[in-house]
């Protein structure tokens, strides 16, 4: 039997159902018996067991990842998935949790100045403005590039934006066109609300960041702002983040021309 912790963060039985429901999809053709276990820390923890249990594993390794559990598998320049669990404006960071829970709970922290050279030019923004422009909340699923990595006493692991991350966030940049961040929901879910409430014609794509994490796309001249009121009435257990493009091109506009 094999015991995997996803890179998938609940917040609900209900998500934990929908997780199980999958794979038993997945693998219904296989010779396997994959039981949702519990969710430490709200990753979801599994096992695996059966004849083809090598099969699935990988499948799994390959299509959903695994986190790393133990701060011995990670070294410099790893790149990890994790979720931003704070916003530390006492420290000026970002904190990142990548599923670390040996010896202890070790999360990255993603110090302002990374954030100011990687989207801001290295102009003196501040955190809570970098935060605002980008939608850097918590919860939010992002790709890091682990720059220091020590697993003495203070376990210090430090990070920054990996290059994809980086090149997602410039693309979203460039294109002008706001999106509606979706926390806590279903590509399902989200499938019937934007046909129940006809959206669905002022969206062009909707993207996967994580299982329950997914990016809107709106069509040229549709305020992302404006849907938040529509969808949320039917989507309550859900949080929303709005990129707005055209925002974050004023607000750098603005501090280039005061330093």
């Amino acid at each position: 039997m094999t015991d995997l912790t996803l890179l998938i963060k609940t917040s609900s039985s209900r998500q934990l159902k929908q997780i199980d429901d999958l794979l038993k999809s997945e693998f219904e053709n296989l010779d396997v018996d994959v039981k949702v276990l519990d969710s430490p820390h709200k990753w979801v923890r599994i096992s695996i067991s059966g004849e083809d249990e090598v099969i699935a594993t990988s499948y799994i390794n390959k299509k959903i990842g695994t986190c790393p559990i133990s701060i011995k598998k990670i070294i410099n320049f790893s790149i990890l998935k994790g979720y931003i669990s704070k916003v530390d404006t006492t420290n000026q960071a970002l904190t990142v949790d990548i599923g670390v829970f040996e010896p202890k709970i070790i999360q990255a922290t993603i110090p302002l100045a990374y954030l100011q050279a990687q989207l801001a030019d290295g102009q003196k923004v501040t955190l809570q403005k970098i935060v605002e422009n980008y939608g850097l909340n918590e919860n939010l699923p992002l790709i890091i590039k682990v720059v220091q990595v020590n697993d003495s006493e203070e376990f210090v692991l430090q990070a920054e934006l990996s290059p994809e991350q980086v090149e997602k966030i410039n693309l979203w940049r460039q294109s002008l066109l706001d999106r509606l961040i979706i926390l806590g929901a279903s590509l399902g879910e989200i499938e019937t609300v934007l046909e129940r409430t006809r959206l669905n014609r002022d969206i062009i794509s909707v993207e996967e960041l994580g299982m329950f994490e997914h990016a809107l796309t709106c069509k040229l001249g549709t305020d992302a702002a404006g849907l938040v009121s529509q969808v949320g009435r039917y989507m309550r257990n859900s949080r929303f983040i709005v990129f707005n493009p055209k925002k974050q091109v004023n607000s750098i506009g603005k501090l280039a021309l005061s330093l």
